[in-house]
């Protein structure tokens, strides 16, 4: 049996946890930081934050050039403490949550696909965290 490889991407935000699970939970939010370059954007989110509850994006190139759907069904939701969901095409991911103050760890950890390199995972998933982060501390 393969084992499937895994990769953890983290960043720090300035912000207390409510509210750093707030941006990343509410549809509103998601689609103000939820790309990995400028020429992406995403056009629409749902979230239905509970067990066994389905969350969705459409990532797009703004030039209309390609575009794609992110889904999942969450596996196991603590609020502002850990996600846990499977993807559309059965991978796993978790995001832990740490708060400490008005300072919050997000650690995310996610099963690799075979379609692209995991350094190219890795960049594209690290990029929309730090887009996250940028996003959630200026407001």
């Amino acid at each position: 049996m393969e084992t499937k490889k895994t990769i953890t991407v983290e960043t720090t935000v300035k912000a207390p946890v409510e509210k750093v699970w707030q941006s990343w939970t509410n549809p509103e939010d998601i689609i103000q930081w939820n790309n990995a370059s400028d020429d992406w954007h995403t056009p629409r989110a749902e979230n239905d934050l509970r067990a066994g509850g389905k969350f969705s994006s459409r990532m797009e190139a703004r030039d209309g050039s390609m575009g794609f759907d992110f889904w999942g069904i969450y596996d196991e939701v603590k609020p502002n403490e850990l996600i846990k969901y499977t993807m559309g095409d059965g991978r796993k991911a978790e995001i832990r949550f740490l708060g400490n103050g008005n300072e919050t760890q997000v650690v995310e950890t996610f099963e690799t696909e075979g379609e692209n390199s995991p350094e190219m995972q890795r960049a594209g998933w690290q990029s929309i965290l730090n887009n996250f982060k940028k996003y959630t501390e200026a407001q």
